[in-house]
């Protein structure tokens, strides 16, 4: 079975050029559930309370669609992303969502302590700024892109599947449908010091570095010969779908779309004339 190797082969200078074209996860006190409760007056929900609930939801619905397999139970127990049912993984939850779908210097920290059902002072229990838990949502996000990709790719027993894999993962996530937050690397970037930016980029090497070891399989003398190229290519091609490909029940499918793709870095050998 073949198992990419997570050798850095990309500076950080080009991790940076490369993402803007389109950390260890730190042991932290868990949030109090004191900090949610009961109008013990009308036995009806205080809004923590109920932002809380449907944290948990949140949660639980985030494993259902996929997350809840066993790559991604693997990836929690070894403590690279968070529990998305422990209060630290609704924490990650809310902030990528309210990040994704308000921008970050919009969404407050007000605004993510209520949809999780906490105090807004209770968020600096976990990071000490709002940056440093958009950091944080980054880190997790590029694991889970990173180990959900190898995966897919070590499945694949030929070369041409495996770029394939590389490319229909990327889709996926850019299009909401696996990696929830993945957009936020691209649109946030500028939004992290250049500190932060550094914790990132030293894990999204590893995920390039599973594409161009990827693309590095091709015949020469097919499509791009370059892999970091091909590379920069595809990774504006792919984050430009954002734009205009919706995936739908009719019309082109993400896996039609994906073996395009694939025809533009790996085209097919034409068949000799008889």
């Amino acid at each position: 079975m073949y198992r990419p190797v997570f050798t850095p082969t990309m500076s950080l200078s080009y991790q940076a050029s490369a993402w803007l074209s389109t950390g260890v996860t730190r042991a932290i006190p868990r949030v109090s559930d004191k900090t949610v409760g009961v109008n013990t007056l009308t036995g009806t929900e205080t809004p923590r309370d109920k932002g809380a609930r449907k944290g948990r939801e949140r949660g639980r619905s985030t494993l259902a669609k996929g997350n809840g397999s066993q790559l991604f139970q693997s990836l929690v127990a070894a403590g690279d992303i968070s529990d998305p049912v422990s209060p630290r993984g609704r924490l990650i939850i809310a902030a990528a969502r309210l990040f994704q779908q308000r921008g970050f210097a919009r969404a407050t920290v007000r605004d993510i302590a209520a949809e999780v059902g906490i105090l807004s002072g209770s968020i600096f229990h976990h990071v000490k700024s709002k940056e440093d838990l958009l950091c944080e949502v980054m880190l997790e996000v590029t694991r889970f892109a990173r180990s959900r990709m190898a995966a897919s790719v070590a499945g694949q027993h030929e070369a041409r599947g495996r770029l394939l894999a590389c490319i229909r993962c990327e889709l996926e996530a850019i299009h909401g449908l696996a990696v929830p937050g993945f957009p936020i690397l691209v649109s946030e970037w500028r939004s992290l010091s250049a500190a932060n930016q550094k914790k990132v980029l030293v894990e999204r090497e590893q995920y390039e570095a599973i594409w161009l070891q990827v693309l590095a399989e091709r015949p020469a003398h097919l499509g791009i010969a370059d892999p970091h190229l091909a590379r920069k290519l595809l990774l504006g091609a792919l984050s430009y779908t954002h734009s205009w490909f919706k995936p739908r029940g009719r019309g082109l499918t993400l896996e039609e779309l994906a073996g395009e793709v694939l025809v533009t870095v790996w085209p097919p050998i034409p068949m000799p004339n008889k």
